[in-house]
């Protein structure tokens, strides 16, 4: 790939975005484009198709997304599907009528099975009935990932799709209403800690089994995809390696020098009972994680302190 190939970054101001954002900078590549949701809403299919003709990408990477939690997927299912579904098509039909040879899609290991059996194999996809807690996202993605699988059979051009496992790091968003899992859990301890280190109260038993990847890992397995022509259409991105969630919470605890007492809510839902990804293909063809859990927690704290007046907090309306 020469670096000055021109890679349009969809959603470059998130979490994922903004970590490939950096590494393509660090490795060199001068003709990055990004727009702010403000700029161009990717919602909006003739702004979209506007914006591919002007700019006329080689390469685009999908990193942008409607995201949230169990909470979030509950309270909007339509905008999860809708919203999900219309930024997707739309970059992925105008990179078809815009000839661009290669797409990127980052979709999200809730796409498969509630059921599959683990560790999640890519060819689990569309086996048995999905998570009722974020099947509206899974959805969308599902038929992001099959959308850019038709392309690639019917017009032969490199559309791939990476599905991570649960992503944290830098940049996350940390709103305790519309967050994932470890970021929440972060500030939660971290406020208990500021507060003369008060009990934290986590939701379900704390049974469930989660795997997590450092987003500048999962940057990297993105450029890794972008320098090299990957044989299938999909590909599990993730460490392969799954923990409690009551483990998490007490390495976060560790991190943040909280010393008070944990709650388990019961009440409250645990979502699946373990999730861990077979990263046994992409590990084939020469990629792998670097980052272990407990060192990628201390490099989102750091962020997360140094950042604590202005971190990002998702609304959703």
């Amino acid at each position: 790939m020469k670096k000055n190939t021109k890679i349009y970054i969809a959603g470059h101001r998130g979490m994922v975005g903004s970590a490939i954002w950096r590494l393509l900078e660090q490795k060199g590549y001068d003709n990055l484009i990004g727009r702010s949701s403000k700029e161009l809403d990717l919602k909006n299919q003739t702004d979209v198709l506007v914006f591919f003709k002007t700019q006329k990408p080689d390469v685009v990477i999908d990193a942008a997304a409607k995201v949230g939690g169990i909470l979030a997927n509950n309270d909007y299912p339509y905008q999860f599907l809708m919203e999900n579904m219309q930024i997707q098509n739309n970059l992925i039909d105008a990179s078809l009528k815009h000839g661009v040879e290669k797409f990127i899609f980052l979709g999200s290991s809730c796409i498969y099975p509630k059921l599959a059996p683990q560790p999640l194999k890519e060819e689990y996809l569309l086996t048995d009935s999905l998570e009722p807690t974020n099947q509206w996202y899974a959805l969308a993605k599902i038929s992001g990932v099959m959308a850019c699988k038709a392309i690639r059979e019917q017009f032969n051009k490199d559309y791939v799709s990476l599905m991570p496992t649960n992503l944290y790091g830098t940049h996350d968003n940390f709103d305790l209403q519309t967050s994932h899992v470890l970021p929440a859990m972060l500030r939660k301890f971290h406020e208990a800690k500021e507060n003369n280190n008060t009990p934290v109260t986590l939701w379900g038993s704390g049974t469930p089994m989660r795997e997590f990847l450092f987003v500048d890992d999962m940057a990297k397995a993105v450029v890794y995809a972008l320098e090299n022509k990957l044989p299938e259409y999909l590909y599990n991105v993730g460490s392969g390696k799954d923990v409690t969630i009551k483990a998490l919470a007490q390495t976060i605890q560790r991190v943040t020098g909280h010393s008070g007492e944990i709650v388990w809510d019961a009440s409250k839902p645990d979502g699946t009972p373990r999730k861990l990804m077979d990263v046994s293909k992409l590990k084939e063809v020469g990629w792998s994680y670097t980052t272990d859990l407990e060192d990628g927690i201390k490099q989102t704290y750091n962020w997360f302190l140094a950042n604590i007046d202005n971190f990002k907090q998702v609304k959703l309306t």
